[in-house]
């Protein structure tokens, strides 16, 4: 058990990475970019992080696993933002975002997150601690030494590997640690293609099964929506497609002006937007800003008024997997003829005899 505890978590964080959409085999470059040398003693000149590690839209990897149940996973680019990428990868036990960046002739993982179900945009924290993955000159025999002790190096430059997508030649990067070792294979304009976890006679590995262009996240989410002819509350299921870089408050903003059924109440009116929408990871609350004319475009009587304040809060809670929001208006309390909210304080999901709308 402990050393399946170890497996799994060296997976969740090693096996988060991006290849780019077109397949390549041995000694093959369709697409005409630099090849490189021959002599895997040698420096690959002229290269850098950025040809073995391109950052791609839109682009989902599907990698098969053998050997743990959390190996084979499905990654796609949520974010890109300049030198930083934001990926999202599921495998059979969660969901995790990882933030990396190209800096200063190194690819670094800035930020782990796991049961990362929702989207947020992480790419403009500010993060203190990173872990290098690789590390420039691309040539054998470079090395780093991580915070926890693991030696990581570069152990080829030129090793050819087999995957289910094809095959390839790769630099061969080397982590060692105490009674593991892990090596990760790069491919030139390709990204991550292998890797391979050992240790005490297991083995475990994560190869590149299948590259699919323009494939979007699908998210399927609940709406919740007053059905005030009948005293009810309803929810109805939308399957959210998300892009690359697709801003998460717009999607939803559109969704909340749109109902079902014409007897089914839309969240907010067609002029109002949402300003902020986010997850306070601290307290685990969502924090939701509308702009002022939330109120006005309502036109509704105090009961509408707090079905509707029930069904956005029910829909973000649900998506974002918390019973806490805080809605405001351009920045400041929730406030109407009806219904006036202190600072800070906290709505609360209530699903009791909802039933679903079809």
């Amino acid at each position: 058990m402990k050393n399946l505890k170890k497996i799994c978590i060296l997976l969740c964080l090693s096996f988060v990475f991006l290849a780019s959409c077109s397949k390549n085999n041995v000694n093959n470059n369709p697409t005409g970019d630099k090849t490189p040398t021959d002599n895997p003693t040698e420096q690959t000149t002229n290269y850098t992080i950025k040809d073995y590690y391109p950052f791609k839209e839109n682009v989902t990897l599907k990698y098969e696993g053998i050997g743990n149940e959390y190996a084979e996973k499905t990654v796609y680019t949520d974010f890109i933002n300049g030198d930083i990428i934001q990926l999202r990868s599921i495998n059979g036990g969660t969901t995790l975002a990882q933030v990396l960046q190209y800096t200063n002739g190194e690819l670094r993982s800035l930020a782990s997150e796991g049961e990362f179900y929702y989207r947020d945009n992480l790419t403009n924290n500010e993060y203190s601690k990173y872990e290098v993955l690789l590390k420039e000159p691309l040539k054998k025999g470079t090395s780093w030494t991580l915070s926890d002790g693991k030696k990581r190096y570069i152990s080829a430059v030129d090793k050819e590997v087999t995957t289910p997508s094809g095959n390839y030649k790769a630099l061969e990067v080397t982590t060692e640690h105490g009674d593991s070792t892990t090596y990760d294979y790069y491919a030139l304009n390709q990204g991550l293609v292998k890797s391979i976890f050992k240790s005490n006679g297991m083995e475990v590995t994560t190869s590149l099964e299948k590259i699919t262009k323009d494939a979007p996240v699908i998210q399927t989410t609940k709406f919740y929506y007053p059905d005030y002819a009948n005293d009810r509350m309803v929810f109805h299921k939308v399957a959210l497609k998300f892009n690359t870089n697709d801003d998460t408050k717009a999607v939803f903003e559109k969704y909340f002006k749109e109902s079902p059924n014409k007897d089914l109440t839309s969240l907010i009116g067609e002029k109002v937007k949402i300003n902020k929408l986010y997850l306070n990871q601290k307290s685990n609350t969502v924090m939701v800003d509308f702009t002022g004319n939330l109120v006005t475009e309502m036109n509704a009587g105090s009961g509408l008024e707090a079905a509707i304040l029930k069904g956005i809060t029910n829909t973000l809670g649900d998506y974002y997997n918390t019973t806490n929001v805080i809605i405001t208006i351009d920045g400041k309390p929730y406030s109407s003829g009806h219904i006036l909210l202190e600072e800070g304080e906290v709505l609360k999901t209530d699903y009791k005899n909802i039933i679903e709308y079809k």
